[in-house]
C-alpha cells in the first residue's frame, strides 16, 4: 500500500466551505399597477387582522377563540371542539384554493397575500424612512458608527419591535378578550402564557420579517419546492420575453427612441429588475423557485421602456407557451380551462357548498349521549329494567334555552327522571338519565341490546328537536 504522494510547490488546496452565511439582500423600492396593488392587499389584510379583536358582537368580542371555556365564537356562530370539521372544512377549502390560484396564476399568495410577504414590505418599508433607499442604504452599512447611524438603526429597531409586539398582543386579543388583554398588560398583571405568546408572536414577526426576510421564502417554505407539481405550460407566471430583450443593449449606447435592430434587443440591461427583486433572482434567468411572483421586476421594467420609449411587456405575467407560440390575451386566457384547473375548481366548488349547507342547516344544539358502563343494566323496584345514559347537552345559542327529552323504541319505556333541562347561554350540562322498562316487556325481549331512539326537543318559539340513536340492555 502506497502513501498519497506529498503537494508539490504549484499545487493550491481549495477550501469550499457547504455553509456561509448570505449577504443581506436591499430592495429598490419599486411604484406601479402591481406594487399598488400589493399595498393595497397589505392594508386590508391588516385591517382585518388588527381590526377584528376590537369589533364588538353584543357583549363579547366577534371573534374570539375562548379555549378555558372550549368555545369559539365567530360572529353569530357558537362553535363547540365537537364542530372541529368546520375547522378541517376550512383548511380543504384554503388548500384547494391554493391549488387553484397556483395552477391558474402561479405564486399570487406568496407575492401579495403571505404573512412572511405582508410583513416584510411593512418592515421594509420602516426601514426605507429611516435609512432611505438601496444605495443610501448601502452606504449607511459601510460607514463607520456616528451619531447619524445611531439614531437611523436604534430607531428602525425601535418600530420594528413595536410593531412585533402589537402583533403578539392582537394574535393573543383572538384568544383573550383584547380589552381585557389590555387592561392587564397596563397593570402588569398578565398571565404566563399570554405574556409566552405576545413575545413569542412577536419575535417571530419581528426575526421573520426584520431580518430572515427571502430565506423564509427560500430554504423555510415548502411550498417554494413542491410548487412545480401545480405548475404546467399554460401557468400565468412572471416572464422574461427573449424574443425582444436580447441581445441586451448597453446604456452607453441606447439613445432614447432608438430603433430595435438586429443587434439590438429592447433590454437596456440596467439591472434594476434585480435591485426590486425581494429574493435576489434575475427574471431574465428564466423561471425560478425563488420567483415569489410579486411583479416588483413588471413595474420597475415597464417604468424603464417607459422612458426609452419602446412598448411595455418585456417583463410581464405570461405562460411559458404564450411566449413561445406568442399568443395573444384571449389565446392565453381560453387555455385556463384545463384539466387539473377544472379538477382543483370543482373539488373546491363542492367542498365550499357542502360547507355552506352544513352551517346553515346546523342544529342551535348538541347532543352527545354515552352509555353508563358502571351499570349497563340493573333490576330496580317491581322487577323494572334500567339502564343509566349520559346526556351532554350543548347550547350553541347565547340565550337560556330549555329542553325537553323524550325516549322511544321500545313498548313501555319511560324516563326515571324529570324531562325537561334548563341550560345558560352557551352552555353545556351533563345530565345523568335513567330509561325503564316494565317487567313483563322485559320477559318478552331477548337478552341484549335492543335499539332506542333519544329525542331532545328545544322549548320555546322556535321550536327544534335533535334525535340520536343508542341502545338499551336487556340482561339475562
Amino acid at each position: 500500500m502506497t502513501s498519497p504522494a506529498a503537494p508539490g510547490p504549484g499545487d493550491a488546496t481549495q477550501v469550499i466551505r457547504l455553509y456561509r452565511s448570505e449577504d443581506k439582500i436591499q430592495p429598490r423600492s419599486v411604484d406601479g399597477f402591481y406594487a399598488r396593488w400589493r399595498w393595497a392587499i397589505v392594508a386590508l389584510t391588516q385591517l382585518v387582522f388588527y381590526g377584528l379583536p376590537w369589533l364588538g358582537w353584543g357583549d363579547r368580542p366577534a371573534v374570539l377563540f375562548d379555549l378555558d371555556a372550549r368555545r369559539f365564537y365567530v360572529f353569530a356562530l357558537v362553535l363547540y371542539p365537537q364542530d372541529f370539521v368546520y375547522l378541517t372544512a376550512l383548511l380543504m377549502i384554503s388548500a384547494y384554493a391554493l391549488f387553484l390560484f397556483t395552477a391558474v396564476a402561479g405564486r399570487l399568495w406568496c407575492g401579495y397575500a403571505c404573512p412572511q410577504t405582508v410583513y416584510t414590505e411593512i418592515f421594509m418599508k420602516v426601514e426605507r424612512w429611516f435609512e432611505g433607499d438601496r444605495n443610501a442604504r448601502l452606504k449607511l452599512d459601510k460607514a463607520p458608527w456616528s451619531v447619524n447611524k445611531l439614531w437611523r438603526k436604534s430607531g428602525k429597531q425601535v418600530v420594528w419591535i413595536a410593531i412585533g409586539l402589537w402583533t403578539g398582543f392582537t394574535f393573543v386579543g383572538y384568544f383573550t378578550p383584547i380589552r381585557t388583554l389590555g387592561a392587564e398588560v397596563l397593570a402588569l398583571g398578565l398571565g404566563p402564557w399570554e405574556t409566552f405568546w405576545v413575545l413569542f408572536y412577536g419575535f417571530a414577526t419581528y426575526g421573520n420579517a426584520g431580518y430572515m426576510r427571502e430565506q423564509v421564502c427560500k430554504y423555510m417554505c415548502p411550498y417554494a419546492r413542491f410548487q412545480s407539481a401545480m405548475f404546467d405550460r399554460d401557468t400565468l407566471i412572471v416572464s422574461y420575453d427573449p424574443v425582444r430583450g436580447e441581445p441586451r443593449g448597453n446604456n452607453a449606447k441606447r439613445k432614447k427612441g432608438e430603433e430595435r435592430t438586429a443587434a439590438l434587443g429592447d433590454c437596456i440591461d440596467c439591472g434594476l429588475c434585480v435591485q426590486v427583486c425581494p429574493t435576489g433572482i434575475d427574471i431574465r434567468d428564466g423561471l425560478q423557485y425563488e420567483c415569489i411572483g410579486c411583479a416588483a421586476c413588471v413595474d420597475v421594467c415597464n417604468g424603464v421602456m417607459d422612458k426609452m420609449g419602446t412598448p411595455r411587456g418585456l417583463v410581464r405575467y405570461d405562460t411559458e407557451n404564450g411566449l413561445e407560440q406568442r399568443l395573444e390575451g384571449a389565446q392565453r386566457w381560453r387555455r385556463v380551462l384545463r384539466p387539473r384547473v377544472l379538477i382543483y375548481g370543482g373539488v373546491l366548488l363542492l367542498i365550499s357548498v357542502a360547507l355552506l349547507w352544513s352551517l346553515l342547516s346546523r342544529h342551535s344544539f348538541r347532543v352527545d349521549i354515552v352509555r353508563d358502563r358502571a351499570a349497563l343494566a340493573r333490576l330496580v323496584e317491581d322487577g323494572w329494567v334500567e339502564n343509566v345514559y349520559r346526556l351532554q347537552i350543548m347550547n350553541a345559542t347565547e340565550a337560556p334555552q330549555r329542553y325537553r327529552l323524550e325516549a322511544d323504541g321500545l313498548p313501555g319505556l319511560v324516563l326515571s327522571q324529570a324531562t325537561t333541562v334548563d341550560i345558560g347561554p352557551a352552555d353545556a350540562r351533563w345530565v345523568a338519565v335513567g330509561l325503564r322498562v316494565p317487567p313483563e316487556i322485559a320477559q318478552g325481549l331477548k337478552s341484549g341490546a335492543h335499539p332506542v331512539r333519544w329525542r331532545i326537543v328545544r322549548l320555546g318559539d322556535a321550536a327544534e328537536s335533535v334525535s340520536e340513536k343508542s341502545t338499551f340492555v336487556v340482561p339475562r
